[in-house]
């Protein structure tokens, strides 16, 4: 693994529980939440961030992208550094521009994300030509970066909107700790959603394989049908939020194109598993 991103995990794990205990004391509220909550959020997502990426670089030969992952940890450790700061003088981290110095931090950060976007797109380039002996992980952790950088470069929508709510102004009502907006569309769920293919389909890969009924070639295409099926479910969630629909209020349309994805997964997966090579043969006994 790498040490920086280790070590990264582990001080934002001590930082979500400094942060639920800093939620618990101070009451105030900044855009209709508990303050403390997003420094929470972005404590947790990093720190899960930063420990799926230390695991999979530990899957390529020793030294690789090293420097490229001291970087990601530097311009996530700024980052959080500024939403913490920002929280602790009581105002917004993102899309402030009340006065120059707000305004500056958050080019700053709009900046920093950009470098963290372009690193991890590095990285995923590298896995992708790498060739390692288990290739249903492979596989996982090659399309989990990928769906992870369709979710990250939903942060670019957020930013040309000027704010991560559609047709309501950000702060208003939402759904518990996340936020999510109940009475418009909001883009911090396809961010979210897409972010945590890189937790997700390495997971799938390690149930499959504790499963032990199938074998290797089909669990790779499994792991593929999954990978298809979360962007695809990234880009309907993300649509909905641009429609400036909530996440709980679907229209006709949505829950259709929700139908669409299913059933073609569906039908993805019976025709995988229907493989009659797809099954390891049951072992016996005399």
């Amino acid at each position: 693994g790498h040490p920086g991103l280790y070590g990264l995990a582990v001080a934002m794990a001590a930082l979500s529980v400094v942060t639920v205990v800093l939620a618990a004391v101070d009451e105030r509220e900044l855009l209709g939440a508990p303050l403390w909550f997003k420094p929470l959020k972005f404590s947790l997502s990093i720190m899960l961030f930063a420990g799926s990426l230390a695991w999979m670089l530990s899957r390529l030969p020793a030294g690789a992208m090293r420097r490229t992952a001291w970087l990601v940890v530097a311009g996530l450790g700024f980052e959080q550094l500024i939403i913490v700061g920002q929280a602790a003088r009581g105002v917004r981290s993102h899309f402030n521009d009340d006065t120059v110095f707000d305004a500056a931090l958050f080019a700053a950060m709009g900046a920093t994300i950009t470098a963290l976007y372009m690193l991890t797109v590095a990285i995923a380039l590298r896995f992708v030509r790498e060739r390692t002996g288990d290739r249903v992980t492979a596989s996982a952790v090659r399309l989990g970066l990928l769906v992870g950088l369709l979710g990250m470069a939903v942060g670019f929508l957020m930013t040309a909107n000027g704010g991560h709510a559609v047709g309501v102004p950000d702060g208003g009502p939402g759904l518990p700790l996340v936020g999510w907006s109940t009475t418009g569309g909001d883009l911090r769920i396809g961010h979210f959603v897409g972010m945590h293919a890189l937790q997700l389909l390495p997971l799938l890969a390690a149930g499959l394989a504790a499963l032990g009924r199938l074998d290797e070639s089909t669990r790779v295409r499994v792991v593929r049908v999954a990978a298809a099926a979360y962007a695809g479910i990234v880009v309907l969630v993300t649509w909905q939020a641009l429609r400036g629909q909530p996440l709980l209020a679907p229209d006709v349309v949505t829950l259709a194109a929700l139908g669409a994805v299913v059933l073609a997964t569906g039908v993805a997966l019976a025709g995988v598993l229907r493989t009659p090579a797809g099954r390891m043969p049951v072992p016996t006994t005399v």
